[in-house]
């Protein structure tokens, strides 16, 4: 690099190893997707002993349970156009804090009520976390990685979930429901802490911002050193900017039908997961498998999500919407399958594995998918209205199941209509792939790009 040069961002991050400094971030946004993970299932471990405490009959756990899901769409859907605005960082470091306490608090809940308005907002919090995690990780990643890198920092949710799941059921009988949402509350505080002394700002968000020089030489130099002799900054986006920031991009002309396929896609495919992490074991034994080959071949479905780094290596290799797409495509095969297979044991355990793998490969992919897809001046917005549209569809997959058992739905007429939400899912995503941005851009120091 040459004396006294105006650098551009993303080149100089392209240009070094991704070191230590970046590996803390990685790290840091690791903990805030785990988090989440150990959120959705340790709630549903302490279900069991709020329904013998508080004297309440299984229905009167619904809004306790859909409590947390609507706070993560209304969080996501809030921080997403604000990050774009005040900075990821801030938004991060607060949201965090406000997941923990309010966890913390609802550890001291007394009744229903109390509970669920806490639940609510500690979803508030873990929703505006999760999104601005996916957009600094993704902002301080070599392009070549990507796509690698967020998926991998997304696996955190599976191994939380599983966490969550070990933790919670050694806690409630040892020391009471109250201990599991202390230790999701705690942990979250003193992540917090850490957040706040070590985490730094995007420096794509603070040069498509104009801040300081000096500001944004003292992060990049922790990259590397060749940062010192830079005199200024540019910034020259892969995806072409629009004039417009947060939501005025994300649906401006250019974006509307990538944002529109990307948000369909996230709806559906999060309609399938929760769908069947909430009924699969009941589904299975309605079918006539005992409640325990239920239980187990269930428990198979969501180890699927460490798949996402293989994807994310197929992505940052070849063209991301077409590979998630194939994903898509295959799991609505396998969950017909599953519904085909019911009587048979030996074919479900690899199907619903197979099923769990490609899905939740898919699903944990469309992070770096979106985060791809828009500029700086609206990515944070971009990433976290997918996130929140999809946490929607998590909220209907309850319900359509619970709807399709109502109308007598047979068990291979019930997965077949999940199947075809991952039908919808790829054919989303084939859309978006033909529907590209094709805008001019002049980015500051003058270089043209074209992206699509």
């Amino acid at each position: 690099m040459k004396r006294a040069s105006l650098v551009d961002v993303q080149g100089f991050i392209n240009e070094h190893p991704f070191g230590r400094f970046q590996r803390l971030i990685f790290f840091m946004c690791f903990v805030i997707v785990l988090l989440d993970g150990f959120d959705t299932a340790a709630i549903g471990f302490i279900a069991p002993s709020l329904l013998t405490e508080w004297h309440l009959s299984k229905p009167d756990l619904a809004p306790v349970l859909s409590a947390a899901l609507f706070g993560l769409a209304f969080g996501a859907l809030v921080s997403g156009p604000l990050s774009d605005r005040v900075g990821r960082r801030s938004l991060m470091v607060g949201s965090v804090f406000l997941f923990g306490v309010a966890c913390v608090a609802s550890a001291f809940s007394t009744n229903m009520g109390q509970l669920t308005v806490l639940r609510f907002m500690t979803g508030i919090g873990l929703g505006a976390a999760m999104a601005n995690a996916v957009t600094m990780m993704d902002e301080f990643c070599p392009t070549r990685r990507r796509a690698t890198v967020t998926s991998l920092m997304c696996c955190g949710f599976p191994l939380g979930a599983a966490l969550g799941g070990l933790l919670a059921a050694w806690l409630v009988p040892h020391a009471g429901w109250r201990s599991v949402l202390m230790l999701g509350g705690v942990t979250p505080i003193l992540h917090g802490v850490l957040l706040l002394l070590k985490m730094p700002e995007s420096v794509r968000f603070m040069v498509a911002n104009g801040m300081p020089v000096a500001r944004i030489r003292a992060i990049l130099v922790r990259i590397s050193d060749e940062a010192i002799s830079a005199r200024g900054f540019a910034l020259t986006e892969s995806a072409p900017g629009t004039g417009d920031n947060g939501l005025g991009l994300v649906l401006s002309r250019s974006y509307i039908v990538g944002s529109l396929m990307l948000w369909l896609a996230a709806f559906m495919g999060l309609l399938i997961i929760y769908a069947l992490i909430n009924w699969m074991p009941i589904l299975l034994k309605d079918a006539g498998l005992s409640l325990k080959s239920a239980t187990l071949i269930s428990a198979l479905f969501p180890l699927g999500g460490v798949g996402a780094v293989l994807c994310g290596s197929l992505m940052d290799r070849f063209n991301a919407n077409l590979v998630i797409a194939a994903c898509y495509a295959l799991a609505a095969i396998s969950l017909f399958c599953i519904g085909a297979t019911a009587g048979n044991v030996g074919l479900l355990v690899p199907i619903v594995l197979v099923s769990g793998v490609l899905m939740n490969t898919a699903q944990a992919s469309m992070n770096a998918l979106a985060a791809a897809f828009y500029p700086t001046e609206g990515r944070g917005t971009g990433v976290a209205w997918m996130l929140g549209m999809g946490r929607f569809g998590g909220i209907a997959g309850s319900f359509l199941v619970a709807e399709l058992v109502r109308w007598h739905f047979t068990f291979v007429g019930v997965f077949a209509t999940i199947a075809v939400a991952g039908a919808l899912s790829c054919i989303a995503l084939l859309v978006k792939q033909l529907a590209p941005p094709h805008v001019f851009r002049t980015a500051p120091d003058g270089v043209g790009s074209l992206s699509h």
